[in-house]
């Protein structure tokens, strides 16, 4: 061989090395988690319909290796998120603008989008509860995560309006944290000192068919109207170091949700075979059929949360627009 053409062809032979290895330095592997209801059927839609496989079968990167989990309250996914054992999490705004303000300037933790509004529903069994006002140390509150999650937050909100400026806190020593499933069985039996829950579709439809159980506040009340229910979020590092697979993640959320709004029926089948629900098709439908539940990428009202948030010392950085919290992507839609 040519002494003078071995460096050339060992130079040009590294250089394809790379960049073949360069075309696959993103994740092979990628976690997503998501929690229980209606709220995150866009992730299942995901899921069964493998998307995010396709998409990045479509942007070259090959055989995706894509994994869900099922995660109790938004603390535990931003858990996971930090120790990398996550790649995306979703969950409500609250604990999204917590980890938000944490990140901030290191991980940068941002939304990848919203992906539904909806009404949530604070419902007891006791009769003697009217209103928020209404509840005793006799009371216990079950959501997600005591003082973190979307349920907690709106809790405070609206214990501020109905005890006066600094009160915000006066609800937090009922409340108890578990899971929807846990905390509606605990609810519906009668026996525990679980007395109330603040939880979402369709759990809180379902309690309202349950004699003895009714309404105490609806978030679109305290919030003054529509709002952001759950979002997907992940960390800036991995945006950056994997821009395709974030590419490929943001087409398959917008394919899940268009296909929810393209066929509403066809989405409860859905639910019932990932959830494995016990409700009829008709049952889900109806809830997918609310004029108050949206399933959109659009964030709405996030802000109300930020100012409260910061206004009572929950986070102490504050974005000064929704478009601090979320990704380039989403910056062109009409958010709130």
């Amino acid at each position: 061989m040519n002494k003078t053409f071995l460096p050339t062809a060992v130079a040009f032979a590294a250089a394809a090395a790379i960049g073949i290895s360069g075309a696959r330095a993103e994740v092979s592997e990628l976690k997503i988690a998501q929690q229980y209801g209606i709220g995150y059927l866009p992730v299942m839609v995901m899921e069964e319909q493998k998307l995010v496989e396709k998409h990045a079968k479509n942007a070259g990167l090959g055989e995706l290796n894509v994994s869900f989990t099922k995660l109790a309250a938004g603390n535990v996914m931003n858990d996971a998120l930090l120790s990398g054992s996550l790649h995306f999490a979703s969950g409500g705004v609250g604990p999204l603008i917590t980890l938000w303000s944490r990140t901030k300037g290191n991980l940068d933790v941002k939304a990848v989008g919203a992906i539904n509004s909806m009404p949530l529903f604070l419902n007891s069994r006791n009769p003697a509860v009217k209103t928020i006002k209404d509840f005793t140390e006799k009371d216990k509150i079950a959501l997600p995560a005591a003082k973190v999650s979307i349920q907690a937050v709106t809790l405070q909100m609206a214990a501020e309006k109905a005890f006066g400026e600094g009160n915000h806190a006066k609800l937090d020593t009922l409340t108890v944290s578990m899971a929807h499933p846990d905390a509606q069985a605990a609810l519906l039996s009668g026996q525990s000192e679980v007395n109330a829950h603040f939880s979402s579709p369709p759990f809180q439809y379902q309690q309202l068919e349950k004699p003895g159980i009714h309404n105490v506040l609806n978030s679109y009340d305290v919030l003054g109207g529509p709002a952001t229910f759950n979002l997907m979020w992940t960390t800036s590092k991995f945006r950056n170091e994997n821009p395709k697979t974030y590419d490929a993640f943001v087409k398959a959320l917008e394919e899940a949700i268009a296909f929810i709004n393209r066929d509403r029926k066809a989405a409860a089948e859905l639910y019932l075979r990932v959830a494995k629900g016990k409700d009829t098709v008709q049952d889900i439908l109806a809830m997918l059929n609310d004029p108050k539940i949206e399933f959109t990428m659009t964030p709405n009202n996030v802000m109300k949360y930020v100012d409260f948030m910061a206004k009572v010392g929950s986070i102490k950085v504050k974005p000064a627009s929704w478009k601090d919290l979320f990704f380039p992507n989403a910056h062109s839609l009409a958010g709130s």
